[in-house]
């Protein structure tokens, strides 16, 4: 049995290298475009789509014809697949498309938690239930995903300790933006430029 030295060349890093972020870059779109299904986004999904498959069909011709002779190729394949949904995942989170049901429950401060978050725009329904310790409210939010981290900023500042729960809402009849309130006071004079 022979052993054949497996040569690197300047050109096949320079393929895997190609190979790697072309992988990055079809696996991250195909992530976006599979919660783009899942939101009902067809156009964006269909457009998501030829774009994705473009891509992944030049990669897969260049590895597939040159596996062979470059074994190497296969892990700069797999690591940018793998590397492609951790990619996918952070872009997902940064746009934060569509809408999430946002549940805080706390015992002691609820009241003061809804007032906060209708105060800065929201619109919150509570609800009375039973904790393992006694009685609890619960808020009930539905609102953009980017919003979240709005939301629960406010939450925090009133109980740290709430619990929280997010959810993605999937269809929703109704969505309520937060109500900018107009600038008044000195302020007023810099929006009128």
């Amino acid at each position: 049995m022979s052993m054949e030295l497996i040569v690197i060349t300047p050109e096949i890093v320079a393929i895997g290298v190609a190979v790697f972020f072309a992988r990055i870059v079809d696996v991250s779109l195909g992530t976006l475009r599979t919660i783009s299904i899942v939101h009902g986004r067809k156009w964006m999904a269909f457009s998501l789509g030829l774009v994705e498959i473009t891509v992944w069909l030049t990669v897969i011709s260049t590895v597939i014809l040159k596996i062979k002779e470059s074994p190497a190729l296969g892990l700069f394949y797999a690591f940018g697949f793998a590397t492609g949904n951790l990619v996918g995942i952070k872009i997902e989170k940064w746009l934060a498309m569509g809408n999430i049901n946002l549940r805080v429950i706390s015992r002691h401060y609820y009241r003061e938690m809804a007032e906060s978050v209708r105060e800065a725009g929201f619109p919150v329904t509570v609800f009375m239930g039973e904790g393992g310790t006694g009685p609890v409210g619960e808020l009930y939010i539905v609102c953009a995903g980017r919003d979240r981290k709005k939301i629960l900023t406010l939450v925090r500042k009133i109980d740290p300790n709430a619990f929280y729960i997010t959810e993605q809402a999937v269809e929703v009849s109704k969505i309520y933006r937060p109500v900018l309130h107009p600038v008044t006071g000195w302020r007023a004079i810099f929006k009128n430029k």
